[in-house]
């Protein structure tokens, strides 16, 4: 496919006098993990349930797989994949039963015993939804959502409640279907899910994508990185201020412990150990950090709690 897998432009949702999607645009890539992040508020939920054919476009456009997901729903139902943060199954129903129903409605399923065995659901397979821990709710749904073999799912939140191993086994399971050709769009509050997995990343916040691109290129364009190094106290910072490129920043944060900011690379990271060794300076614990997509997220949408 050329087209993207979602196509959404110009998406408006408002709800009495809130505007929860404030013309939104984004695309994502066919057979891409693509990530939706925003803080709490932001208009992700709406504008991905929009997406899945849950809430009528008010204004703009969406397409999903090239078609139109409330117009063209019957269509588009084989096709898509969708994990709820709800759950999606019935209360009373047992775990193994709610999957070999969703199996039954399509043509060509995964094998259900592979996939319970592959999220470790044997063990639960009797037992009825509402009774299963918060973790097994939300490895039903990823089974739910993917036993169809769709060419695309939604994901909310699915490793939200899960032990590492779970949550590994997750990821993995992600990596194979994009693999396989299937394209997943996917929220999570875990900026390290978020790094680890996705190919492409749109922030949204106040109702509009407010920066996108690979995890790496959203968190280089925050520039600044750290070098640390440990050192006398005392040192003349100000000299090694003059040494370092313009925009770079050094300061002793604490006694004997020095902090430069700025475009980190290998020559900036020489700059600083060839003025130490110039000034007689013994640099010790040297560290470099980068900007991480956490520390992007944070500066594009603040740090205030929502």
């Amino acid at each position: 496919m050329n087209q993207p897998a979602v196509e959404v432009r110009d998406l408006v949702m408002r709800y009495g006098g809130v505007t929860a999607v404030d013309g939104l645009s984004l695309d994502v890539p066919a057979g891409t993990i693509t990530a939706i992040l925003g803080p709490n508020g932001a208009g992700k939920t709406t504008t991905v349930e929009t997406c899945e054919g849950f809430r009528p476009v008010q204004a703009g456009t969406v397409r999903v797989l090239g078609l139109d997901p409330r117009a063209d729903a019957t269509t588009l139902r084989p096709q898509v994949g969708v994990m709820l943060q709800s759950g999606g199954a019935w209360t009373g129903v047992r775990a193994g039963e709610m999957l070999r129903h969703m199996a039954s409605l399509h043509a060509h399923p995964l094998d259900v015993d592979l996939l319970v065995e592959r999220l470790g659901l044997g063990s639960c397979g009797r037992t009825p939804y509402r009774r299963l821990s918060g973790g097994q709710q939300q490895r039903l749904g990823l089974a739910m959502a993917v036993v169809g073999r769709p060419a695309l799912v939604f994901l909310d939140e699915p490793t939200a409640g899960l032990d590492p191993q779970a949550r590994r086994a997750t990821w993995d399971l992600l990596d194979e279907l994009r693999a396989s050709g299937v394209t997943v769009v996917l929220t999570t509050h875990f900026m390290d899910e978020a790094e680890a997995l996705s190919d492409l990343v749109h922030i949204v916040d106040a109702g509009r994508v407010i920066a996108s691109g690979t995890p790496a290129q959203l968190a280089e364009a925050g520039a600044q990185g750290t070098i640390r190094f440990s050192a006398r106290p005392g040192l003349d910072v100000g000299g090694l201020m003059q040494a370092l490129p313009d925009g770079t920043k050094a300061d002793e944060a604490e006694p004997g412990r020095y902090v430069v900011t700025g475009d980190v690379d290998p020559a900036l990271l020489a700059t600083v150990t060839a003025w130490c060794a110039a000034e007689s300076v013994l640099a010790e614990s040297v560290l470099v950090e980068r900007q991480t997509l956490e520390d992007r997220f944070l500066d594009l949408t603040g740090r205030r709690l929502r």
